[in-house]
């Protein structure tokens, strides 16, 4: 601009000399002539270039920038710089923004952005999935017209936004969503939305194991307090009373221990995130180990049956190995009534190994097999605690399993027995004997 005016001063004086010197040469008349002639001259050199600002602004562009002669050469000079500038200013711009909306776009949370009449400006794909909402009509609608939950309305309504509001998704009902509301300036706001789903499960399971303990140790609790203030409430206690008390309580006082062994036993093995230190399994001993462990458990009321196929042995864990195998047959030694056949195998082929435990017992119906490994869940519950199941083993037997990347298949049908698998990857049969 000052040179502008430094241009403009000096281009005004130029005339005002030659008008003087055409005043002192040729007179009044020819000067005021050459006057009019310089300054009309001056006057349309400003005004074509005026014409060409004009004509650019109504497109700018630092593409497009006129030519310019004399004081407008650096005018439009400054103007293309600033153009640039602008543009290079809209490009970061524009790319930040596109930052932003790609990060809303990968956010595994749901977001939507509100207008200050709580209409829809922007939602992400996962906000989409959420709400079951439709990006391209959606958007400009009010929110309370697609999200029609009382509760949400409530929510709404209320204005406290400090905490956040669990609901039920109205397109899937086992979805639970985790929402609130987020005013980020004067009018505009954020709903933010997170899938909760997994973590109500955990929570339930939760909730589920302490009071399923809790039951299981109740009725043990229970019966022997009953006794202790009986016996206490006696003047004299005789070797008969005793003789009758004593072994009921003992039962009792087993059963909780038990209990309190599996679930330390399951704890350990759901709280260890380490890789098993793998060793190799001697079946052999394996085996004949849990055979005796059957005849103890059974007590001659059953026939066991040891039918071994392979002389391989096994790379794993022996000690987690020996409790789940033994899980699997003292199951089918309580459930398999007097008088049946339990049978435990050891069979290695060209791709897999797999170690089984076959009953003659009840059998388990169909649409029971796939929660069978979940903790405390019983299908016949009276007479899982009858014969002193704690209802965990079968849990054990899954974590033991998912240690070792192997995989448990039940085979069943009710009143005609079950068979109970192990199967493991060729990768984990060792040649007996093998160090």
């Amino acid at each position: 601009m000052r040179d502008f005016l430094h241009r403009s001063l000096l281009y005004a004086a130029l005339i005002l000399a030659l008008t003087l010197a055409c005043w002192l040469i040729l007179g009044l008349v020819p000067a005021l002539l050459a006057a009019i002639a310089l300054l009309s001259g001056w006057l349309l050199f400003h005004l074509w270039h005026v014409a060409r600002l004009t004509v650019w602004l109504q497109h700018p562009s630092a593409r497009h920038i006129p030519d310019g002669y004399g004081s407008w050469a650096a005018i439009f000079m400054a103007l293309y710089r600033q153009a640039r500038k602008q543009d290079e200013n809209r490009k970061r711009m524009a790319a930040a923004l596109e930052r932003f909306t790609n990060a809303g776009e990968a956010m595994p949370d749901g977001v939507i952005v509100l207008n200050g009449h709580d209409r829809i400006d922007w939602m992400n794909p996962m906000a989409v999935e959420h709400f079951a909402l439709d990006r391209t009509l959606d958007i400009g609608s009010q929110l309370l017209n697609l999200i029609r939950h009382p509760a949400f309305h409530s929510y709404m309504a209320a204005g406290q936004f400090s905490q956040p509001l669990v609901l039920v998704s109205g397109n899937a009902r086992d979805r639970v969503l985790s929402i609130q509301l987020v005013p980020f300036d004067l009018s505009h706001k954020m709903l933010l939305s997170r899938d909760i789903t997994s973590l109500e499960r955990v929570q339930t399971v939760h909730r589920d194991f302490v009071a399923n303990v809790s039951h299981e140790l109740r009725t043990p609790l229970t019966v022997v307090g009953g006794f202790i203030e009986t016996l206490s409430d006696m003047d004299e206690v005789d070797s008969a009373t005793l003789k009758h008390f004593l072994p009921m309580m003992m039962e009792q006082s087993r059963r909780m221990q038990r209990l309190v062994e599996d679930l330390l036993v399951l704890s350990r093995l759901e709280n260890d995130p380490k890789a098993v230190e793998f060793d190799k399994v001697d079946m052999d001993a394996l085996l004949n180990t849990l055979l005796i462990e059957a005849e103890g458990l059974s007590r001659g009321r059953h026939r066991i049956a040891l039918t071994q196929h392979s002389p391989d042995w096994l790379w794993g864990c022996p000690q987690e190995l020996h409790s789940a195998f033994g899980n699997l047959v003292s199951n089918a030694i309580r459930y398999t009534p007097e008088g049946g056949t339990i049978t435990l195998a050891w069979q290695v082929d060209a791709h897999s190994a797999r170690f089984s435990v076959t009953d003659t017992g009840i059998g388990i119906p169909r649409e029971h097999i796939p929660r069978l490994t979940e903790r405390f869940y019983r299908v016949d519950r009276g007479r899982s605690r009858s014969s002193g199941g704690t209802g965990l083993g079968l849990a054990i037997v899954k974590h033991v399993v998912a240690r070792h990347r192997a995989k448990l298949e039940v085979h069943s049908r009710d009143e005609q027995g079950s068979t109970f698998s192990v199967v493991f990857g060729r990768e984990h049969i060792a040649a007996a004997g093998q160090s």
